[in-house]
């Protein structure tokens, strides 16, 4: 294929670079001059490891050029690839004028060749969700022609290897639901060793940020985890060499879904005592000291919801932490109950494992403590739950479907994301 890559930076060198190796026709754009006539010559216009060699070899085969002038570039050209910068703004937001002015010369070329081949416009630069398509629709001409198509695939390059990891990411994701587009996307990085993911453009966006603010996330946590230890006299080192060989949980998907909050006798107080362990020893820990009010606050955004709904007569069907256990112990299912309670709203209960009768020792004294009134609030089924209700919220409960959808209410469903929450206030009160 014919590409044009734009932004000779880290992504954009990398890539054309890459590209040309794989056998692509690749013109570079950029307008520093300077980086451009380091491609022209064959060198690197910046320090990566690998990629003098590489550029070396691609410019002397004739698959790698670079030029300031954009439109001379897309001529013939199959895919144009956006990497320049979008770097932080004084004031913190994302400065995307960089993409915008490539857009706009990507759209002008195509206004001046209406009647060209077809191009398909690959965005890599790291853009919040909805930005492409916002900067596609005020940049570029209307695409219901068909002169090209877009989509956004996000890179996954680290500085010092790059090069490997251009060829070995986690997965190719493709942003778009444009079957030329996909499909020309699939064929440029056809020789790329990951799984194919199409997803829609808002998600490919994200995924970069998910990625990158866990990354971050995961750095902050091992080093406030290592001034932890540090203060106890443990070997910082020897702990996260242990703690990573847990590929079941601590290195895992498990507890990486979004959902209900965190409760049960472990984490809260495991939590409390660490937090309480690094401030006596003076020791600063932000990440960690932060974990307990986010995880309030998710709650909270919950019972908040309810009650924005107009929901006086709510179903909750399961209390304890988690499904087939009778823990209440700092449940989230508890908080809202309690919270709800207090609000007027009338709450019923169904938890096919919970007997107060039958609560003993710690998990008794928490409950009779937060929700002294239980018995008042549970029910014997399902049924008499959902009786009557505004609507319903599914706790640790595993109720059928077939339950759910016969109930004729509004069902929110504490295991998932917030956008599948009802969204329409009832008038029922």
């Amino acid at each position: 294929m014919r590409v044009v890559v734009f932004g000779l930076g880290y992504v954009g060198s990398v890539t054309a670079a890459c590209l040309a190796d794989e056998g692509h026709h690749v013109v570079g754009v950029d307008l520093a001059r300077q980086k451009v006539l380091a491609v022209r010559r064959g060198l690197a216009p910046l320090a990566e490891p690998g990629l003098a060699a590489l550029i070396s070899q691609v410019v002397d085969a004739g698959r790698l050029t670079a030029t300031t002038d954009a439109a001379r570039a897309l001529n013939d050209a199959d895919v144009a690839v956006v990497c320049v910068g979008t770097p932080s703004a004084p004031n913190g937001a994302l400065f995307t004028g960089y993409v915008e002015d490539v857009l706009g010369q990507i759209g002008g070329f195509l206004e001046e060749h209406p009647e060209g081949r077809h191009l398909t416009v690959v965005i890599r630069s790291t853009l919040l969700p909805g930005t492409t398509e916002r900067l596609v629709a005020a940049r570029m001409p209307d695409p219901a022609g068909g002169r090209y198509s877009v989509a956004y695939c996000p890179e996954f390059l680290r500085e010092s290897s790059a090069i490997v990891d251009f060829g070995h990411p986690p997965f190719t994701i493709i942003g778009t639901d444009d079957d030329v587009a996909l499909a020309a996307v699939t064929h440029l990085f056809d020789q790329v060793t990951a799984p194919v993911r199409q997803v829609s453009i808002a998600t490919a966006e994200s995924v970069k940020y998910a990625s990158n603010a866990f990354h971050a996330v995961k750095i902050a946590f091992a080093n406030e985890m290592a001034r932890f230890a540090d203060a106890y006299d443990v070997d910082a080192d020897a702990l996260m060499a242990v703690f990573v060989e847990d590929k079941v949980l601590n290195v895992s998907a498990r507890y990486l879904r979004p959902g209900a909050s965190f409760g049960g006798s472990c984490l809260p107080k495991d939590v409390r005592a660490l937090i309480h362990a690094v401030r006596h020893a003076d020791v600063a820990a932000p990440l960690l000291e932060s974990l307990l009010p986010s995880n309030a606050s998710h709650t909270r955004r919950l019972v908040d919801h309810v009650l924005s709904l107009g929901w006086r007569r709510v179903a909750l069907l399961g209390l304890a932490f988690k499904a087939g256990t009778d823990d209440l112990r700092e449940s989230p299912y508890v908080d809202i109950a309690e919270t709800l309670t207090g609000k007027g709203v009338q709450v019923r209960i169904f938890d096919e494992v919970v007997n107060p009768a039958e609560l003993v020792g710690s998990n008794e004294s928490y409950i009779r403590l937060r929700l002294p009134h239980l018995e008042r609030l549970l029910v014997d089924s399902r049924a008499a739950a959902i009786a009557g209700a505004d609507g319903i919220i599914l706790g640790s409960d595993r109720a059928p479907q077939e339950v759910l959808l016969d109930a004729g209410v509004p069902v929110l469903d504490a295991n998932t994301p917030a956008r599948h929450w009802p969204q329409l206030a009832l008038s029922r009160i």
